[in-house]
């Protein structure tokens, strides 16, 4: 059975295999590769209803809270794989169950892209769900695997970085697409991309030395530590914040409020989109470069993370303000680079628990992400719906008080996040 340590970080494969850096270094690198466009892969799931909103509204006369709804069973199938998707993942290893999810995936493309209405839309986008739910797990798990844990924050970066296509091409790409074709088609054409990535996955990497297995009794064990942990609860609220109103405004509502709130052409919109997605690629591998040359200096991942977090409030503030004097692109592009600096944290739940248990611990805390993200993506549009829309559109003041709301809890979480800061437990 393991055990949390207290203080330093344990031991890993990870530790091993570093010192044979010659005998590691392809196997290495191939890793990354793969296991950051699998999460590419998943990043594009994520956020390709942003463009297929108007056409899915047009068809199906859908609200938006319907819409809402709709977009989020994607994070909802995604949060409640994750807890056993840990379990999978600390039993047979990244490669594999990786690879035999993302057939879920399949899937669940296919049954979005034939659904006659409702009820088959949301169950693919479940299904969709429930089959990239292990993309970042299983490439934090894999890279805590081949390389030392002080290069985590910088990796794990790049994994975001890469991922972070996928909100490019959600963004003009995507309405290019869908100008030339329709949203069923594209469909088609991601669920024969992820049969690809599960094949690639399967033959493409391979499986590096692991712990013996623990019993279910022992894994159960295992879960239940990392979730009675104060070092995990310390963490999360801020971080579920952070990245789960960040998603579930880039991958849905961040067109609504260009258009409503900033005036917007769909055009405009898009661009800023992909502007978003470029500026989160940016801001996953600065921030990761960034933590590794800091706590050099005496800075700590836990201090630079909170940093970061509490940007992102800042650019909030600044985008409700309308300043006349700021550039949107400018803003924009800060809310793409502070939205992303959540990744930090996985890097500091890595280093606080044994490596047997790190598959459990990242899914643990891409549950709670998620699980946001779902309640985030529903409310807004509950909540918009509060007020009378026309042509689709809301009032400004509707979206203010989804901003508003929502920054106010980041407020709260950022206090309870510095309180272990002030006590010297960083």
């Amino acid at each position: 059975m393991v055990k949390i340590m207290p203080g330093a970080s344990p031991t890993t494969p990870s530790d091993s295999l570093a010192s044979q850096p010659n005998q590691a270094a392809n196997p290495r690198w191939r890793v990354l590769a793969v296991f950051s466009l699998g999460f590419l892969v998943s990043y594009i799931f994520r956020g390709v209803n942003l463009g297929f909103a108007p056409f899915l509204t047009r068809e199906l006369g859908l609200s938006a809270a319907d819409l809402g709804l709709l977009t989020s069973f994607y994070f909802l199938g995604f949060a409640c794989a994750q807890l056993p998707a840990g379990i999978l993942l600390d039993r047979y290893g990244p490669r594999r169950t990786e690879a035999a999810l993302l057939l879920l995936a399949v899937a669940g493309s296919l049954v979005f892209a034939f659904a006659p209405g409702m009820a088959g839309l949301a169950a693919g986008r479940a299904m969709i769900g429930v089959g990239v739910s292990v993309c970042l797990g299983a490439a934090i798990q894999a890279l805590s695997m081949w390389f030392p844990l002080s290069r985590m924050p910088l990796l794990n970066g790049l994994v975001m970085a890469i991922g972070g296509l996928g909100a490019v091409v959600v963004g003009s790409p995507l309405s290019w697409l869908l100008a030339w074709t329709d949203w069923r088609t594209i469909s088609v054409g991601l669920a024969a991309l992820s049969f690809a990535m599960a094949v690639l996955l399967w033959f493409g990497v391979p499986d590096a030395r692991r712990p013996g297995k623990e019993t279910f009794a022992e894994q159960l064990r295992g879960t239940r530590l990392i979730l009675v942990s104060e070092k995990f609860w310390r963490v999360v609220p801020l971080t579920l914040l952070n990245q789960g109103i960040f998603l579930a405004v880039q991958t849905l509502w961040v067109s609504a409020f260009m258009r409503d709130v900033q005036g917007l052409a769909p055009s405009e919109g898009a661009r800023l989109v992909s502007v978003i997605g470029f500026a989160m690629m940016a801001g996953c591998v600065g921030a990761g470069w960034a933590a590794r040359h800091l706590e050099r200096r005496g800075v700590s991942l836990y201090a630079f993370a909170g940093f970061g977090m509490i940007g992102f409030i800042v650019v909030q503030l600044l985008l409700m303000a309308r300043l006349p004097f700021v550039p949107l692109a400018v803003l924009w592009a800060a809310y793409g680079v502070f939205g992303s600096s959540g990744i930090l944290t996985y890097a500091l739940l890595a280093r606080r628990f044994p490596d047997a248990l790190i598959g459990r611990a990242t899914t643990a805390m891409t549950l709670t992400v998620f699980l946001a993200t779902f309640v985030f993506q529903v409310g807004i549009g509950f909540v918009l719906d509060f007020w009378p829309s026309s042509g689709g559109r809301y009032p400004v003041v509707a979206h203010w008080v989804v901003w508003g709301g929502l920054v106010g809890l980041q407020v709260v979480a950022a206090g309870w996040y510095l309180m272990e800061k002030r006590g010297g437990k960083v």
